[in-house]
């Protein structure tokens, strides 16, 4: 490989694997099982208001 190619790529994308590996504890958790009864409960919802529009 030549020196004049882009040679720093894999240099490059260190920094961005480091960002998104780190924790943030300030971030919001949530349980994955509550979001999905949540998303279960909003598509019922949902079904249930086409029935009574239409």
């Amino acid at each position: 490989m030549s020196s004049g190619s882009n040679s720093g790529g894999l240099m490059s994308s260190a920094g961005l694997v480091r960002y998104f590996d780190a924790q943030d504890r300030n971030a919001i958790t949530m349980d994955p099982k509550t979001v999905l009864a949540f998303c279960v409960l909003f598509g019922v919802f949902v079904q249930i208001l086409s029935l009574t529009v239409a």
